[in-house]
């Protein structure tokens, strides 16, 4: 069996949850590593890092959204 070939990262078009962890990636200071190495060569506590710091600003983006319909009403 071969390597898989890296995919290039066009930061440019990126999925919105794509984007959230990138713009998580550069804010810890993770972005460089990942361009030039890939996902693959973080840590599991870099990469737990992201993921936790994701679902806390996703679940701070659906509580504002409920709280903006419920006030609209």
């Amino acid at each position: 069996m071969g390597k898989k070939k890296e995919k290039e990262i066009d930061l440019n078009n990126l999925k919105p949850e794509e984007e959230l962890k990138y713009e998580i990636a550069s804010e810890l200071g993770y972005l460089d590593k990942v361009m030039t190495n890939g996902w693959k060569s973080l840590t599991a506590k870099e990469s737990g890092r992201i993921g936790g710091l994701m679902t806390k600003r996703n679940r701070e983006l659906k509580k504002q959204q409920t709280q903006e319909g419920k006030t609209e009403s």
